[in-house]
Parts: C-alpha cells; structure tokens; sequence
C-alpha cells in the first residue's frame, strides 16, 4: 500500500464530514476566487447561488495565483482568498510565497488542485494555507470548506470590535463611528456592523435614514437569547455590507445594566461579521468601560478645549492601564 493510499485526501474527507454534519451558514466574509479553468470558475459561480452563502460577498477572477498576486500588491486583501492551481508544485509554492508578503493578517487561502500528493499538502500546511481541495469536487464540498474555517472547534473570532468614544458630550465621536464604519464597509468591502450602544439618545437610525423596529435593546435585555440568528434579525440593511444595530432612542424605560450585559451580543456579531463598530455613549459605568478595555481598538473623540483634553487624558491612562492587566475574559483580544 502505497503512502497515498494511507492518507486521505483533503476533499475525501469533507465528503465524509459532510454526510455526518450540518454545513453552517457562512458568515458576512469578502471572499475572492482566482480561478484558471471555466469548470472551477463554473463551481465557485454556483456556490454563490448557494443558501449557506447568502450573507458573504463573492468576488470571482481568472488567472489564478499569479493573478491574485498582482491584484494585492496594492489592496487590502478579504477574509478569503480561494486560489486555482491546476498544476501544483514548486511554482504553486513560489506562488505563494509570493503572495504572503501581501496578505493582511488574519486572511484565509484555499488552493484548489488535482495533485493528490500528501507531501504537497503538508507543504501548503506548512505555509499557512487553509484548506487544499483535490478536483474533482462538487459545490457542497466548497461551501462546507468555506464554512468550516470559520465553524470549526478552536476557530478564532472573526470581527474585529472598534470603540469609538467621546471625551465629552458633544465632541463628535458619534459622526466619527458612523463615517468609520461606512468607509470600512466601503473600502475593505467586507460586513460591518455599527452598533449604536447609546440606547436613550442614539443617533445612528437618523443619521442613516433607518427606523427599524428592533435593534440593541432586545438582545441586551435577554441576554441568554442572543445568538448568530437573534442578531440577523436585528440588523438593518444600510449598503451591502454595512448593517446597522439601531438604539430604541426612547426614555420609555430605565436603562441600568450590568458589567457584562453586553457581552453575549458582542460575542456574536464577532463570530459573524469582520469588522464591529461600538458607538458609545459618554458615560463611566461597568459595561462601558468594559468595551472600551476589551475592544480590539479604542478611538477617543475629542475637542480643542481644556475639559476635553483633561477628560481624554484620564480615559486614554486608565484603559491603558486596565488593558495591561486584563487577562482575556469573554470576547476580549487584547493584551
């Protein structure tokens, strides 16, 4: 028996996988094929059309892996790149050598290939790549491999959580979030999420013309109900890849939450879009400070005046100080 017959081939295997487990919904990932035959360029068409990838943005080109190396020398790279690669080998791995130098952090590659040959796929393992699929394969086992490198056990949260600040009243920091996630969603061209988190007096649904019935209020006042579906029914569509998690804006009840009242909801627009803008109010309280030492990133708005630089100052010091200490709980990435 040869070593080939021992190993099972990356897309043996999903064919197994799939017959004994559910292939999840994809989530709001930019997703980029490269393909350099019309049969794979057909596949990736027809997995587009597919339900379980509803909510991601598809792009589809020709060329392959030498293309996908021209296109990203200057651009941001999506949450996947899917790579075609008939002939596989050294120029394979050059290739892809190649473009690793271009790669923002954090982006997934599958190879497409027809080489069965476990010492290629241990050399695709060893440089990072995702998935490698040997043809021929149907559309289901593409969805399923898309799928699994985000529904995995271990899989890393997907979004990336902003928080965007003001260091007092009236400095902007509002306008500011509102205009960084429509110039992420419009830039990267991948899903973000603006969460209004000002639930008395937020602004979000006025300044992007929405008036949903549902938004914040009904995932942070039950939040054992929170999950990837409550969360989809809560987003209002703003653009293609822009939604918005609207505050009720209404002082019918009084608003007293707990340190971690919000964690839930953050985990779970983490595990399905890449980007996560927090538009907080301008409050000191548990939860709040909280996303503010959490979030990946914190941006403080501030004015040219003395309250403002005073208040910007002790903000900056303490979440610097507390995200030096903080030992990961629940959604946090930072250190």
């Amino acid at each position: 028996m040869s070593v080939l017959d021992g190993v099972a081939a990356s897309s043996d295997r999903l064919r197994m996988d799939r017959g004994a487990l559910q292939i999840d919904p994809v989530p709001r990932v930019s997703i980029q094929a490269f393909c350099e035959t019309p049969e794979v360029a057909g596949l990736v068409t027809a997995a587009i059309a597919d339900r379980r990838m509803a909510k991601a943005h598809v792009k589809q080109n020709m060329g392959g892996a030498a293309a996908a190396v021209e296109a990203y020398k200057n651009a941001p790279t999506p949450n996947v790149i899917v790579l075609e690669s008939p002939g596989g080998g050294s120029a394979l791995i050059e290739q892809l050598e190649e473009l690793a130098q271009y790669c923002d952090a954090g982006t997934k590659v599958i190879v497409l290939g027809r080489t069965n040959d476990i010492v290629l796929y241990r050399q695709l393992m060893a440089r990072g790549v995702s998935e490698y699929l040997v043809a021929p394969f149907e559309v289901v086992d593409f969805v399923h491999a898309i799928s699994h490198l985000f529904r995995a056990p271990g899989a890393k949260p997907l979004g990336r959580v902003i928080a965007v600040v003001g260091a007092k009243g009236g400095a902007g920091a509002s306008t500011v979030a509102h205009n960084l996630a429509w110039c992420l969603a419009s830039q990267t061209d991948m899903g973000t999420i603006i969460a209004d988190f000002d639930l008395a007096f937020g602004t979000a649904g006025l300044d992007y013309n929405q008036d949903p019935p549902q938004g914040v209020a009904e995932a942070v006042f039950a939040p054992e109900r929170v999950d990837a579906t409550l969360v989809d029914r809560l987003l209002s569509k703003c653009s293609d890849n822009l939604s918005l998690l609207a505050a009720p804006a209404t002082l019918d009840r009084i608003l007293d939450f707990s340190e971690t009242s919000f964690d839930s909801l953050v985990d779970a627009m983490r595990a399905s879009t890449p980007w996560i803008v927090l538009d907080l109010p301008h409050i000191w309280t548990g939860w709040a400070r909280r996303m503010l030492v959490a979030a990946d990133d914190v941006v403080v708005v501030a004015s040219p005046d003395l309250a403002n630089l005073r208040n910007a100052k002790n903000l900056i010091d303490n979440i610097k100080n507390a995200r030096r200490r903080i030992i990961r709980p629940g959604w946090c990435s930072t250190g």
